[in-house]
């Protein structure tokens, strides 16, 4: 058999004695046939020890051939697959099985000390650095999981079925035997302790490495690189840590780069975050959520899509009860540079904020907007960024972004702009907005709102520009359902309107990048609290199933809805309401894209070329310009959202041809 192991021949141990090979009990060294002991130099085995063929040669990544075998080591209790290389280990490798392949090289210690669950079951004291929202990491831990268990406190029973899961996934792969996946490279290495290491990882001059799990893969390899120190630590498929990161109880999901020295303590790192230079305490980092700057630290907060400008600081304690305290950013904020929030505050969806703000705010109902601070208040211009050209490229770029090329994705990401979630929060801010308006004096300047101030004409904007968002959400969707069928009476039509199911009807979440009916989560968590959820993977098939159910589940909201917006019940709509409601959306479609339009052209202004053309005139600078960032007309952005009002011009105009048929 392929995998059976036989004792070593009196002329093989001889031999590798004589190649400076000890042993205090050849008996408990076995090789597989045939073995090779020209391979083995210098090697001191110690309690069980089994060995592969080795043969050929592996390869540095410069070209240099390694041959396969063992010299210069202590091997001490090891299964060792076939063509592996082992060479110049200053301590010991103790308690590991290690693949077919693998290369170790120039490291230090390397062993699994007592019996280690690898980083799985450890507690990440997120978003509260005093405790009481405590996330068990474990391998397969995505953002909607860590979402319930840090944000759903007031479910207990369904936090403890949760935990009890994830608990008893630690206890199953609890183990006194480390692994090292095969194809893996571990080299220039301080110390690797009680670390199980996936297939084709990379980790390169470490400092150290300490209970964790590497979960690389051979599609998505995972890169540890110089001077990183990690410390009970999950790392997912794809994602890379290096340049001197220093990483203490953290989650690390796929796709992510934590590097240049950025800091994380008790922290989660979901699907494709980045973090350079920066700090991490206490955070939840949903998807995308990016820090480049060396001064920024981000601490006690929720946040995904995320962009933190440089200096971004949040206050998570008031110097009197301690730092218990957090913040919340929904998906899309942005902060610029030397921004700051006083936790805790509620940031709403796409929202740039703007300067320091020392009073808690909560915008959480006044999506796509500017928070800004005015001699030093906190004023809110609502709905504003629904025009900003940036909001689109940011909508845009998340998807080109996804670098997961794992077959299993963990995290169910939805990119869409608009959404019941955000489109919900349109509908509740426009009302507000109305409602604040109906009070307002003639000629008063500002409204105050929850300890922030806005000017009248920047509500009255906000209504206009929520409105148009809702139109085209509306209208989308319409067209979808309409999409492609020959109608013949209003009775068809009404019939094609009507949802498939009554799921989606009610409020929405953004559950860390899954987008998803408030029912359709308690609805799980229900069937959590009722034992019927066997595994800590059959939650994450739940999640893949209302992410799968997305569209339907979009439809029958927007239905629910529609009688609002057309001010007539849907058993009663014809063919003329809904031309209606689609002219209406050709309007906004046309409208936000001329805005968008404007604002990209902002970027092509003479004062925005000041630095260009250095030492020549107007010409000059405008040629350097356009050889930098190219000619306004051509750019990519520009040309989308031209091409963007053609298509869906002629979309519409195709659905209302059908419809007076």
């Amino acid at each position: 058999m392929a995998d059976s192991y036989r004792n070593l021949s009196i002329g093989e141990i001889k031999g590798l004695e004589a190649s400076g090979c000890r042993s205090n009990s050849w008996g408990s060294v076995f090789v597989k046939e045939p073995f090779n002991a020209e391979r083995i130099q210098n090697v001191t085995f110690s309690g069980i020890v089994k060995m592969g063929l080795f043969n050929g040669v592996a390869r540095e990544r410069c070209g240099l051939p390694l041959q396969h075998g063992i010299r210069n080591a202590h091997i001490h209790n090891c299964t060792i697959a076939d063509n592996v290389t082992i060479t110049d280990i200053t301590g010991f490798i103790a308690n590991y099985d290690i693949g077919e392949g693998v290369v170790i090289r120039n490291c230090g210690h390397i062993s699994t000390e007592g019996r280690t669950s690898f980083g799985n079951g450890t507690r990440v004291a997120v978003l509260n650095e005093s405790g009481g929202r405590e996330v068990p990491i474990w391998d397969r831990l995505t953002s909607h999981m860590a979402y319930i268990i840090t944000l759903y406190r007031h479910r207990p029973a369904a936090i403890e079925v949760i935990e009890s899961l994830i608990d008893q996934y630690a206890e199953s792969i609890k183990s006194d035997r480390g692994e090292i996946g095969s194809g893996s490279y571990i080299a220039g290495c301080g110390t690797i302790k009680n670390v199980k290491i996936g297939n084709g990882a990379v980790i390169e001059d470490v400092s150290r490495l300490a209970e964790g799990s590497v979960n690389s893969s051979f599609k998505d390899p995972v890169f540890i690189g110089n001077d990183v120190i990690m410390d009970h630590f999950i790392i997912c498929s794809g994602s890379k840590v290096n340049d001197a990161a220093v990483i203490d109880k953290c989650f690390i999901g796929q796709g992510c780069t934590l590097s240049k020295q950025y800091s994380a303590e008790n922290s989660l790192f979901f699907s494709n975050c980045g973090g350079f230079h920066g700090e991490a305490c206490s955070i939840f980092a949903g998807p995308f959520t990016v820090t480049h700057h060396k001064s920024t630290l981000l601490i006690a907060g929720i946040f995904s899509f995320m962009n933190a400008g440089s200096g971004s600081n949040q206050s998570n304690h008031m110097y009197k009860l301690g730092p218990i305290h957090q913040g919340i950013m929904e998906r899309g904020s942005k902060t610029t540079s030397d921004s700051y929030v006083l936790w805790p505050s509620r940031i709403g969806p796409f929202t740039l904020v703007v300067g320091r703000h020392y009073h808690n705010v909560d915008t959480t109902q006044f999506p796509f907007s500017y928070l800004a601070e005015v001699n030093y208040e906190s004023h809110l211009i609502p709905g504003i960024n629904l025009r900003s050209v940036g909001t689109i490229r940011d909508a845009q770029k998340w998807p080109k972004r996804d670098v997961r090329k794992d077959s299993r994705k963990l995290d169910q990401i939805n990119f869409n702009l608009l959404s019941p979630f955000t489109v919900g929060k349109m509908m509740i801010g426009r009302e507000l907005l109305r409602k604040l308006m109906k009070d307002v004096s003639a000629g008063q300047p500002y409204i105050t709102f929850d300890r922030m101030k806005m000017k009248t004409s920047a509500a009255e904007r906000g209504i206009s520009l929520y409105q148009m968002g809702i139109d085209k959400f509306i209208g989308n969707s319409v067209i979808k359902r309409l999409e492609g069928i020959e109608f013949k009476s209003d009775a068809e039509i009404q019939a094609r309107l009507r949802p498939d199911s009554a799921k989606g009807k009610g409020d929405w979440v953004d559950m860390s990048g899954l987008i998803a009916p408030l029912s359709s989560i308690e609805a799980l968590l229900s069937s959590i609290e009722n034992q019927e959820m066997k595994s800590a993977d059959a939650i994450n098939k739940s999640f893949e199933s209302i992410h799968k159910h997305y569209y339907d589940m979009e439809w029958a909201w927007i239905y629910d809805r529609l009688p609002g917006e057309t001010g007539k019940a849907n058993e009663k709509l014809t063919a003329s309401d809904i031309i209606t409601i689609v002219e209406r959306w050709k309007k906004s479609v046309v409208d936000l894209d001329n805005m968008l339009y404007e604002d990209a052209r902002k970027e092509f202004t003479l004062s925005s070329m000041t630095g260009f053309g250095i030492d020549g005139d107007d010409e000059v600078k405008k040629r350097d310009f356009e050889q930098v960032r190219g000619d306004f007309e051509k750019n990519p952005v520009v040309l989308a959202i031209l091409d963007h009002i053609k298509i869906k011009s002629e979309l519409g105009d195709e659905l209302i041809r059908r419809l007076k048929v």
